[in-house]
């Protein structure tokens, strides 16, 4: 028989608004990219310096985990299941920009670290102290039944006692972060 799970947080950035659990808890007007997440980072009161140094889907994915997950949250058993359409192409189109002309050729190694999206999930990890399992999945929309059968996989399996899955997908200024925080429904 199959366990059923709980969502126990949710948390959404879209449209230069970020919500947690339905509720709106910050929008600006008309900003780029950029300045919203550095206005987001504010706003929450985020001290992790850190953030500053990562590339953008990056900054994106610990902006929903931190809506989700607190600054404070205390479970280190938490996998993670991730999913985007775009993989790491804005970094990647970027480093290529990099070293594509041979007069200019520069390539930043602070560029190139990021040129895989499972960078995303290392540096969600590292922020919140998660030593567990984790899988980056790429797909042209979210792939709810994929990422409910790792999620299920990793809690009935007791590999995980919870799981922060979802989506954070980001090209250019085009951007959306859906996570969910799933629990066995004893654990709420």
């Amino acid at each position: 028989m199959q366990n059923k799970f709980n969502i126990i947080a949710k948390a959404k950035i879209e449209n230069n608004a970020l919500y947690r659990n339905d509720e709106a808890v910050f929008s600006v007007y008309a900003l780029d990219f950029a300045d919203f997440v550095k206005q987001s980072y504010k706003e929450l009161n985020i001290n992790y310096p850190k953030f500053y140094k990562m590339d953008n889907l990056s900054k994106l994915g610990i902006l929903c985990a931190e809506l989700v997950l607190g600054e404070t949250y205390d479970h280190q058993d938490v996998a993670l299941v991730l999913s985007n359409k775009s993989g790491s192409l804005d970094t990647d189109v970027r480093h290529q920009e990099s070293i594509q002309d041979a007069d200019a050729f520069y390539p930043s190694p602070a560029v190139f670290v990021y040129t895989l999206a499972n960078i995303c999930l290392g540096e969600i990890s590292i922020r919140h102290d998660f030593k567990s399992e984790n899988i980056f999945l790429v797909s042209e929309e979210f792939d709810a039944d994929t990422v409910y059968a790792q999620a299920t996989y990793l809690l009935e399996s007791k590999k995980a006692t919870y799981v922060l899955c979802g989506w954070v997908e980001l090209f250019e200024e085009k951007y959306q972060s859906v996570l969910y925080l799933v629990g066995n429904r004893n654990d709420v």
